[in-house]
């Protein structure tokens, strides 16, 4: 509809283009697809504000400006195969879907899964594979993956997820682990070698199925 275009357009003008997101393939993909469509219908009215968006269950779309920085951080090509954890009801796999050649949609709700396979059927977005399963596994079945988004905070970003990267391949999401502000960080698979750098702050929710792993102190 005309006011959900015009919205659309006021997102990226007002809330990403003014924070960095400058990545023009991206900002296509967000003009693009129809934010209003995977969210509730009680939450269409306000799909374009500048907030997570909350779903059942404690799970969420995330906010637009974290989200397009993280995509963004993954510099996805036209040739990639990305993985996205948490993909709750399809936005995320759609606007990815857009940016790459195939996108395995992993989500630990059945519930959300399914819609997200109907969000994605009616928007004929046909490069994206819904898939069942726990988030903190990553899903090694499809692997190696030349991105990895993640779609909440967690407390790292651990070995079970930078070994399903291709050599050269990016992991990104917030990682926060304790109190105050989340820090969005991206990963690099560079052979054996893993290397991390901080980007911005950021807060969003926690996903699901996260823990850090322990650390033996002497």
């Amino acid at each position: 509809m005309a006011q959900f275009a015009v919205q659309r357009r006021c997102m990226v003008d007002g809330q990403l283009r003014t924070n960095r997101v400058v990545d023009e393939a991206l900002i296509a993909a967000l003009l693009e697809i129809p934010r209003e469509r995977f969210v509730p219908d009680r939450l269409a009215s306000v799909a374009y504000v500048d907030r997570d968006l909350p779903l059942e269950g404690g799970r969420f779309v995330m906010e637009p400006m974290v989200f397009a920085r993280l995509v963004q951080l993954l510099a996805v090509s036209p040739g990639d195969v990305v993985l996205d954890i948490g993909c709750a009801t399809g936005y995320s796999s759609a606007v990815l879907s857009r940016l790459c050649s195939t996108v395995v949609a992993l989500e630990c709700d059945s519930g959300l899964a399914e819609t997200a396979r109907l969000n994605l059927a009616e928007s004929d977005i046909d490069n994206v594979i819904v898939v069942d399963g726990p988030l903190g596994e990553g899903y090694p079945d499809q692997a190696p993956y030349n991105a990895i988004l993640l779609g909440g905070a967690v407390p790292e970003i651990g070995s079970a997820l930078t070994d399903q990267l291709a050599d050269d391949g990016r992991v990104a999401g917030v990682v926060a682990d304790g109190p105050g502000p989340g820090c969005a960080t991206c990963a690099t698979r560079a052979g054996e070698r893993i290397s991390s750098r901080v980007a911005f702050d950021a807060n969003t929710p926690p996903l699901p199925g996260f823990a850090r792993a322990e650390r033996f102190v002497l």
